[in-house]
């Protein structure tokens, strides 16, 4: 704080003094935020710094976007209160608006109230795109981080729900990658012969010309399902201010800059809620990823 402020407050009473001590570190407090890493991390640092320079702007506080190495990782940090805010997957959201009570889902891409996994497979898998759930019993098989929505919640259900098995009976070797661009890679080299994706992440790769055709492919995708959301601690507004929620909630809403959706990427944000992910807290109790 400059020595002027320190100077103006020293004139006033005591009483006055100690008033507005809660509010300069109010003033003072860096908030904070951070993202599943779903991507290579690098390519998370230069997308979500961007999206730390446009709360900043919006907010009118110091706004930082800390890295994580793992989506239990960024599940920690919230509830540690190392970040107040978060871009989580649906699982990871679910897990962490548990540990925190009265955390709050506040925004969601417009794609993510119908998200969809893709399964892929090595051309020496020799199996068949179909809409019909694929015959891949027996196939070295990766999903991406074990805490994944996209690339292992919703991609083990419907393994078990139609080979009427686990993975880990299903398959002969089951591994998992950490992130969705490391599965399309293993599976393109063909260290696994089939794996679950999240079909955004796929979409950009191949439209980065990552993806060889002729080496993978996508082979099923499954129905649609709620996905990543932008979750708060519920302890935001004693800290930075009244309706403090509010204001972010706005900024995410307002987010329309091509280059900022971009990093997601979504087309929009819209409005979410913790009710949104019923479904997703219902079927990790079914496959006992939660309690």
């Amino acid at each position: 704080m400059p020595v002027f402020k320190f100077t103006s407050i020293a004139k006033l009473g005591g009483a006055s003094l100690l008033a507005l001590v809660p509010m300069a570190f109010a003033q003072a407090a860096t908030f904070t935020f951070t993202a599943i890493p779903d991507a290579d991390e690098s390519q998370l640092r230069t997308r979500f710094e961007k999206v730390a320079e446009y709360l900043e702007q919006q907010l009118g506080v110091d706004v930082e976007y800390v890295p994580v190495k793992s989506y239990s990782a960024a599940v920690t940090a919230f509830r540690n209160n190392q970040v107040q805010l978060a871009w989580f997957g649906g699982l990871s959201g679910v897990q962490a608006r548990k540990l925190v009570e009265g955390s709050q889902a506040i925004a969601q891409g417009y794609e993510d109230q119908f998200f969809k996994s893709y399964i892929i497979a090595h051309h020496s898998a020799d199996i068949d795109a179909s809409k019909e759930f694929p015959d891949i019993s027996g196939t070295s098989f990766t999903f991406g981080s074990k805490g994944s929505t996209s690339g292992r919640l919703m991609p083990q259900y419907f393994i078990e729900k139609h080979l009427e098995t686990t993975p880990k009976k299903a398959f002969k070797r089951v591994g998992f990658s950490g992130d969705h661009s490391r599965t399309i890679a293993q599976v393109q080299a063909g260290a696994y012969q089939v794996g679950a994706v999240n079909y955004k992440v796929w979409e950009r790769e191949l439209e980065e010309g990552k993806i060889d055709l002729n080496k993978v492919k996508v082979i099923w995708e499954t129905p649609t399902y709620p996905d990543y959301q932008w979750t708060i601690r519920a302890d935001v507004d004693a800290k930075y201010g009244e309706a403090f929620t509010g204001k972010v909630k706005a900024a995410l809403l307002d987010m329309k800059n091509p280059d900022l959706l971009k990093s997601f990427p979504r087309s929009s944000f819209v409005e979410a809620t913790n009710a949104d992910y019923q479904p997703v807290e219902d079927v990790a109790k079914q496959i006992g990823l939660i309690d």
